[in-house]
């Protein structure tokens, strides 16, 4: 595996770990609903081409039904600024960890034949190995470009699935919107919150000089650790607030802090995902 990506060689281990005694995603039978016209792609079935529809352009196109883009899962990792902090209490950063967690599901969803995309860069759900090699490459080129904390608002497939990591710092209001678009849609929605150690608790003391990561500016403390109690209970009051609204939609929201093991978020999501129960 030496050509393929670190990243995913990597998640190849975590999927491993977290695979012992996991059964797969049941798959319900096709239907015939159609979805979507879509260009015609190498590698696509000459029995998939619509030829009416080709027969309206110098290009060909398929036809995909509703189940076949359904079950399929999407996946997106907040590569914003702020994803790129790591404090001394953890051996990674948030955006590594992310990146992880979603690498590793990819491994366990394509070795159960399912198709993922990478919201935001794919138009197309994939599957096999040479799926996953271009999800490693695209996901890790994805931060390069200064992406935005939030996915776009893309119409997804009704009963699609959807996988979103990120740290979620977000206004509520920007939050509350993007889980209303995507749960309007008809699609089910998994959030895991990722967070280093020292966001969770503030261990600082003394004269510091807080840096936001995305401009939000400077701040110099005097004693930061009198700012510990107030700041625990706006972020555990956010947390709690997501963690709502992500209930009243049927969605999934799990926490996951950077000094723990990948496989402590990785295992609740994929059994969410494969529809058991533990």
């Amino acid at each position: 595996m030496a050509h393929l990506p670190p990243l995913l060689v990597e998640a190849e281990h975590v999927a491993v770990i977290v695979a012992q005694g996991v059964h797969g995603r049941r798959r319900v039978g096709p239907g015939e609903t159609f979805w979507q016209f879509r260009r015609y792609e190498r590698g696509d079935a000459a029995t998939m081409i619509d030829w009416r529809a080709s027969a309206k352009s110098t290009r060909l196109y398929v036809r995909e039904t509703e189940w076949e883009a359904a079950e399929s899962v999407w996946l997106w990792a907040d590569g914003s600024a702020s994803m790129h902090f790591g404090s001394r209490l953890a051996q990674t950063t948030k955006l590594e960890r992310a990146r992880l967690i979603l690498m590793s599901l990819a491994v366990l969803l394509v070795r159960g034949d399912e198709n993922i995309a990478l919201l935001g860069a794919d138009r197309r759900p994939r599957t096999g190995s040479a799926a996953l090699t271009r999800f490693a490459t695209r996901l890790i080129r994805n931060a390069e470009n200064e992406p935005p904390s939030l996915p776009a608002l893309e119409i997804l497939p009704k009963h699609a699935q959807l996988v979103l990591v990120g740290d979620f710092l977000e206004p509520l209001e920007q939050l509350e919107a993007m889980i209303k678009h995507f749960a309007g849609l008809g699609v089910t929605g998994h959030m895991v919150q990722i967070l280093d150690p020292a966001e969770e608790t503030l261990p600082y003391a003394g004269r510091i000089l807080f840096d936001g990561l995305e401009q939000e500016g400077t701040m110099l403390a005097s004693r930061a650790e009198a700012l510990r109690s107030d700041y625990v209970t706006r972020l555990h009051a956010h947390r709690e607030e997501l963690a709502r609204l992500t209930r009243a939609v049927r969605w999934s929201f799990t926490t996951h802090h950077t000094d723990s093991q990948p496989q402590a978020a990785l295992l609740p999501l994929y059994i969410d995902l494969a529809g058991q129960v533990t």
